[in-house]
């Protein structure tokens, strides 16, 4: 008998995919796989809006919670996890139910997506030379042997990811982006939104956090390793907050940041979405939505 196809929601960040998800897990005796890259840290749990235990109704989630925040986030470990979960669910004779809004790990766990490896010791060599020579003229160097994803990055991490797998592997790094080819059956439904319903939501939910005790969570986080980790640290909410302990910021400095830099990354993650075809959307706010999405995934 065949296995039933992987259903993943997806969506921008305060559409309601968590508790989609869920409802979608209690209707097709179905488990939940986090695939937001932020709510795999132990303890970063207001400021990544993670689905509380009584919100999951009784549903088993995997993958949140696994890692410390000195630690730092892996696509490819990612990808092992997440497929190893999915193999476990079907198993069971249940329904794997991925639910996240960081694109590329969603992607990562549907799609034929090869990882190239990493070299610590090469790493640090480009490291270096990033601190000695600068960022603009890594991108130089990107520019001549990848000039595809030298015109996509602006960050010196990627650079520096991407200068690391040329080196290794005598490959482009855009020569491994995913195609869109799913490596088993499997169901996208995208939660469409009103923009400005969810531009006043977002907003909304920051100053909720905020109630919630955002800056002291920062501050247990910040004395647990925060500033160390280089997934963590990056994280909306909690970079803006880390400059409230600096002195550098004051509260509402940063709350009014952490709406912005919110609404910006809800905007790209529509864009991401938008981009693949193989996606049903379906309006976040229908008053039959998880009738709609559980008819999908037969």
């Amino acid at each position: 008998m065949a296995e039933p196809p992987v259903v993943a929601v997806v969506g921008p960040t305060g559409s309601g995919k968590s508790d989609l998800a869920v409802s979608l897990a209690l209707e097709l005796d179905g488990e939940v796989i986090n695939a937001d890259a932020m709510q795999f840290y132990r303890g970063m749990d207001i400021g990544t809006a993670k689905i509380t235990p009584a919100e999951r109704r009784g549903v088993p989630h995997h993958l949140l919670d696994t890692l410390d925040v000195t630690e730092e986030a892996s696509v490819s470990d990612f990808q092992q996890h997440a497929r190893e979960v999915i193999r476990g669910i079907h198993a069971r004779g249940k329904r794997a139910i991925l639910a996240g809004g960081s694109g590329l790990y969603v992607r990562a766990a549907l799609d034929v997506l090869e990882f190239p490896g990493t070299d610590p010791d090469l790493r640090r060599q480009l490291e270096a030379e990033l601190a000695e020579v600068g960022q603009e003229a890594l991108l130089t160097r990107l520019r001549d042997v990848d000039p595809v994803t030298a015109g996509r990055v602006n960050d010196a991490r990627r650079i520096v990811r991407a200068l690391e797998v040329h080196q290794l592997t005598g490959r482009p790094f855009s020569s491994f982006m995913p195609q869109r080819e799913y490596f088993q059956p499997a169901v996208q439904i995208g939660l469409a939104v009103d923009r400005d319903v969810l531009r006043e939501r977002l907003a909304l939910r920051v100053h909720r956090m905020m109630d919630q005790g955002l800056l002291e969570e920062v501050r247990q986080l910040d004395a647990a390793g925060l500033r160390g980790g280089k997934t963590a640290q990056r994280a909306l909410g909690y970079a803006q907050f880390l400059k409230v302990l600096d002195g550098v910021s004051t509260v509402a400095e940063a709350t009014e940041d952490t709406i912005v830099a919110t609404r910006q990354f809800a905007r790209r993650q529509l864009t991401w979405f938008r981009a693949d075809p193989r996606i049903s959307w379906l309006d976040w706010q229908a008053p039959h939505l998880v009738a709609q999405a559980a008819a999908l995934c037969n």
